[in-house]
């Protein structure tokens, strides 16, 4: 009886794509927006913010104005937020709207790249970061020292929301 030679059997597997989100620049536009949706699905923020939200001098929102200082204040982007149901709900997320904030009730902040990545993996929480000069803070800081959890909430959004580590157009 003679040996049988098999033939390799090549065998094909097709996986279906899952769809696939590009990460954008931290603090572009389309990743503030990403932020913002996420802001949204944290309680921590929605339900901590509550009160805090109530500080906006009567205009129905306060503004956040966010950027990476590596990448320069013209890379700035915002998040705005008012408040629905008791909440702080983050109505937009994206380029700046409010060029002239009101520092009585609105904020800015910006840090560089590696420190924005240490915050939000959660090495550290806005008291550190504030105190060692990791974050730079404009705005009504007795007010955010009274919301310290959701502030740190805040400081997690970019161990979140995936980007990458180019610098946005500005």
């Amino acid at each position: 009886m003679s040996p049988r030679l098999l033939a390799p059997t090549v065998l094909l597997f097709v996986f279906a794509a899952a769809p696939a989100f590009a990460a954008h620049p931290l603090m572009s536009p389309e990743w503030t927006q990403q932020a913002c949706e996420a802001w949204n699905q944290t309680p921590t923020l929605t339900d901590g913010l509550g009160k805090w939200i109530s500080n906006d001098k009567g205009r129905g929102y306060k503004a956040i104005h966010l950027y990476r200082t590596d990448c320069g204040a013209a890379t700035a982007t915002e998040l705005v937020i008012v408040k629905r149901d008791g909440k702080a709900v983050c109505e937009y997320g994206g380029p700046v709207k409010h060029p002239k904030l009101d520092y009585a009730v609105d904020y800015t902040m910006h840090a560089t790249t590696q420190r924005w990545k240490e915050m939000g993996a959660g090495e550290y929480g806005p008291m550190k970061a504030m105190m060692f000069g990791r974050l730079q803070f404009t705005g009504p800081k007795m007010e955010a020292m009274g919301v310290m959890g959701p502030f740190e909430a805040f400081l997690r959004l970019p161990g979140k929301v995936a980007w990458d580590a180019a610098c946005p157009a500005g």
